[in-house]
Parts: C-alpha cells; structure tokens; sequence
C-alpha cells in the first residue's frame, strides 16, 4: 500500500461522495483505480480534485460528457499545477460566460412574465416581433442560443 492510496470508502468519505458515485465516475472515465493482489480497489488521493472538478462542473449544468474533455487534458503521470488546470478549464471559459449571461437576462427579465401576468405582446420585453426566430426552430430563441439573438 502507498500513502497515497485510498480504499473506496476512504475515497468516498473524503470526496463526499456515496461509493456509487466513484463507480460511476470511473466507469464514465472521469477517475481511475485500480486493484491490490487482494482484489480491493485504490485510488490515488489526486484522484479528489476530479471529483470536486466534476461535482462542482455537474453543479454548474456542465454535461459529464465535457467534464471528461477537460480532465482528459490534464497530465496523471504526476501532480497537476496551477498551469495545468489553467489550460485544460480554458474550453469553459466561453461556456460559462454565457451560461452567466443567460442566468442575468433570465434573472433581470423573468419579471415581466411572471409579475405582470397578462403576457401582453405589445410590452413584453421578451417579444418576437413577427415571429422572426421560428426560423431558428421551437423553443425559447431568445434564451437558448442568445448570443447569436443580440445583433437584433
């Protein structure tokens, strides 16, 4: 056994995770861990930082599926510094701009749906003037996908 190593129940204690979890991170390829002769499963305490990375990621409405691109660029063969995960969190720099843009236009006009009450087109902020987004297909244009909206 090295210092390092965690058994499963270890590992869940200290992440603040059911063992379940673990499972299923591992079998997502998010954390590895392998097995002693004795057949019991180990992790390597680094493996906590993934884990928080991906809980707090799953926290933020990051899809596992772009959690797992983002630590597949970080280096296992030694300890990940400070640069290491500067670079690899670059990708969601984009992704989390928006998703704060979208949270503070939803926050800022979600009032005027739910306060007034009578969805008047004529002072809805919110309006789709001629229906010109039904282009882009069902749904709320406006908020899915709003950075491509905003040259209106």
């Amino acid at each position: 056994m090295h210092p390092n190593d965690l058994s499963v129940g270890e590992m869940a204690e200290r992440a603040g995770v059911p063992v379940s979890t673990l499972h299923f991170y591992e079998a997502e390829g998010l954390i590895r861990s392998w097995r002693t002769p004795a057949n019991h499963r180990r992790y390597d305490r680094r493996e906590l930082r993934r884990i928080a990375v991906a809980r707090v990621a799953q926290a933020a409405g990051i899809p596992l599926s772009q959690v797992k691109e983002v630590l597949d660029r970080l280096p296992r063969d030694r300890a990940v510094g400070k640069a290491d995960w500067a670079k690899a969190a670059q990708p969601w720099a984009d992704l989390l701009d928006e998703k704060i843009e979208m949270l503070t236009r939803l926050r800022t006009q979600m009032h005027y749906c739910i306060g007034c009450g009578c969805l008047s087109l004529e002072d809805c902020p919110l309006y789709n003037a001629e229906d010109r987004l039904a282009a882009n297909g069902a749904g709320p244009r406006r908020w899915i996908g709003a950075r491509d909206e905003r040259a209106d």
